[in-house]
């Protein structure tokens, strides 16, 4: 698969620093399936949304409202960049950061029932202070509350 090639040079989870609330990077999330693809325009940014085996069921059933607790969601973020070889195509550039939702209802009641994580650049530095930081990433998913505060849809496939 093309993006498990493109994230093969990211760090390994066991050298990263946790973030600071404690979510470690899921081990093997490299190997995971793709849930769907996203581009912002606000900020030039290609990103892939994958998925641990219980997102993708979930995800492929439509059990996503809510999600069920054990789903965890990988976002994967690149600067667009422009195919040396194919000017019009975007390709994914420098990696901005990697970002984790993981679904636990009664773990993370105060944030919607998910715990957010996220670590920038290809050295995986942990994003955030202290563990407020959290209230940055619900905010930003706040006005998708009805979809239990995800973005992403499974991408159509025949």
């Amino acid at each position: 698969m093309i993006f498990a090639a493109l994230l093969s040079g990211t760090a390994q989870s066991e050298t990263v620093k946790p973030a600071p609330n404690g979510i470690e990077i899921p081990k093997g999330y490299k190997d995971w399936k793709l849930i769907s693809v996203s581009h912002r325009e606000d900020n030039n940014s290609l990103r892939a949304i994958l998925g641990n085996y219980a997102a993708i069921r979930a995800a492929r059933s439509g059990n996503t409202n809510p999600w069920p607790d054990g789903a965890i969601l990988a976002k994967i973020v690149w600067k667009d960049s422009k195919h040396p070889k194919w000017e019009s195509a975007t390709v994914p550039g420098e990696l901005i950061h990697s970002e984790f939702m993981i679904k636990d209802s009664s773990k993370y009641s105060a944030t919607g029932g998910w715990g957010f994580a996220r670590w920038k650049g290809m050295k995986q530095e942990p994003y955030g202070k202290d563990a407020s930081f959290v209230q940055e990433c619900f905010g930003c998913h706040t006005p998708v509350k009805n979809t239990d505060y995800v973005f992403t849809k499974l991408a159509p496939l025949p």
